[in-house]
């Protein structure tokens, strides 16, 4: 049954057995209802596809994550998109930190749904049972997830538990319930139990657009380096490292021929969507079928100067990614950068240049094997075994040469090697959703925030380059809709 997933996928999202427009989804007349629609093992892993894995984006935070800190830029051909966001403008009525919040909460209660029908199902043989079990460690893996999104970023302190987390929908809820929020320890623990359930249950799957074991532990790595428990961070990242595919390298290439699709260097290909590489977990978007088009965050048209991009890549990260022989600059910035054509200065994200014959359209890179060795670093600065985290962060940048070698760091203290973690991962990770959550919770140990270049802001060049690291709006505040609908709900403080 999963060798024709990703059909089902095409499929049953396009016609899906169950129609949703929000996070509480209301039974309209006519509507065909899960008691109808799901009656068997093979209609649950339909629901499963269709459903709960077409619920699961990161594109919002994506996006808004990459305006608001210091990896994007305002073009001159910006007419006046973003600019609110990319000056700090953080305000409730925020359309990405919405779509934050309802996307996952839609994923959840997705899960909720299935949980609750599968009750109604009993599995026909041993086989079926299995199967039956898989599938429900599959849902519970993405429920984890998208609390574990949530908390990136609207918890108020990632690292105590007794801090305010997000709202707990543990079921199906009513359509007046009004949930209010609970603390980070109850909200760990629940996803700490789905991913248990998903280690002792689910199969053996090897596709990385779906959950596998692996995913299991990478989710169990990064949220243990949240919250900075890091012995387990470790032990969970080196399993991932263990079992997943090497780091993927870099290898010489012609500049004529390396944009190309497919390109034959082995990371380019990875970004094309022609190979999985190092990539643990990916949000499936085929060229023709449901998804958005994760690089139209950044451009209108095309990943190129001829495709009106609204945002480009800011300076300083275009310097961090100009070290010789680093196979990321090719891969992440459009060669039309270079060119003689390039009269505006503008510096073309190209990290997603879309797939075949369709542009700006790619898989979403949700997990990466480079993430599980920075994480070893992360902790091994955490630990003040400052040798062994930049012998990790060497092995991430010699992977990316495809020529020489990269020096060795060498950190003078714990603060210097917090540095040079997060300015690893701004680069390796850059437009996948991390550097926000990045640096409200290292920002202040590291003693750096945004690190924007006066050119940055086309417009306006007295736009602040900088933003305290203590300032509230490295919190997402709670949406305006949420808040109007439920009087239980709590604001985060500033807002």
């Amino acid at each position: 049954m999963k060798k024709i997933k990703l059909f089902l996928y095409v499929a049953v999202a396009s016609l899906s057995i169950l129609s949703c427009r929000d996070a509480i989804e209301i039974v309209q007349p006519g509507e065909i209802t899960e008691e109808v629609a799901i009656q068997t093992v093979a209609d649950l892993e339909s629901f499963l596809v269709g459903n709960v894995y077409g619920a699961v984006d990161t594109s919002s935070e994506i996006q808004l994550g990459s305006i608001f800190t210091d990896e994007t830029a305002l073009t001159s051909v910006n007419p006046g998109h973003y600019f609110n966001d990319y000056r700090y403008g953080l305000m409730t009525n925020n359309g990405n930190v919405a779509s934050t919040w309802l996307n996952h909460y839609r994923a959840i209660n997705r899960v909720n749904r299935l949980l609750k029908s599968a009750e109604r199902i009993t599995p026909a043989n041993a086989t079926e049972q299995a199967e039956y079990n898989s599938i429900l460690a599959e849902a519970r893996t993405i429920r984890a997830f998208s609390y574990l999104q949530l908390q990136s970023y609207f918890t108020t302190n990632l690292r105590d538990d007794n801090a305010l987390g997000v709202m707990l929908l543990d079921g199906v809820p009513e359509i007046d319930e009004n949930l209010p929020r609970v603390s980070n320890a109850q909200i760990w623990a629940h996803i700490e139990d789905d991913l248990n359930y998903a280690e002792a249950n689910l199969l053996p799957l090897t596709d990385y657009k779906f959950v596998t074991p692996q995913l299991v532990d990478a989710i169990r790595a990064r949220m243990y380096t949240y919250r900075g428990n890091y012995t387990l961070a470790k032990q969970y990242a080196q399993q991932v490292i263990n079992n997943s595919p090497a780091l993927t390298i870099a290898t010489p290439y012609q500049q004529a021929t390396f944009q190309n699709n497919p390109s034959s260097n082995p990371y380019k290909r990875m970004w094309q969507d022609v190979g999985q590489g190092e990539i643990i977990f990916a949000l499936s978007r085929p060229s023709v079928g449901p998804g958005g088009n994760i690089a139209s965050n950044w451009t209108t048209n095309t990943t190129n100067l001829t495709g009106t991009p609204l945002l480009g890549m800011s300076y300083n990260l275009f310097t961090l990614l100009s070290e010789p022989n680093d196979v990321r600059l090719p891969s992440f910035v459009d060669p039309t950068t270079y060119d003689a054509s390039n009269t505006t200065d503008i510096i073309v994200i190209d990290k997603y240049p879309g797939k075949g014959n369709t542009p700006l359209k790619n898989d979403i890179k949700v997990f990466r094997v480079s993430e599980m060795y920075l994480i070893l670093a992360e902790a091994a600065v955490y630990e003040n075994q400052l040798a062994i985290a930049a012998d990790y962060i060497q092995q991430v940048r010699n992977a990316r040469r495809y020529s020489g070698t990269a020096p060795l760091p060498s950190y003078a203290n714990q603060q210097a090697g917090y540095q040079d973690v997060l300015k690893e991962r701004r680069v390796e990770l850059c437009f996948e959703g991390h550097r926000y959550v990045d640096l409200r919770r290292l920002g202040a140990i590291a003693g750096v925030s945004n690190d924007r270049n006066a050119d940055d802001d086309y417009f306006n060049p007295n736009t602040p380059l900088t933003l305290s690291i203590t300032d509230h709006r490295w919190t997402f505040p709670i949406p305006n809709a949420e808040k109007l609908g439920n009087p239980n709900i709590q604001q985060n403080p500033g807002y």
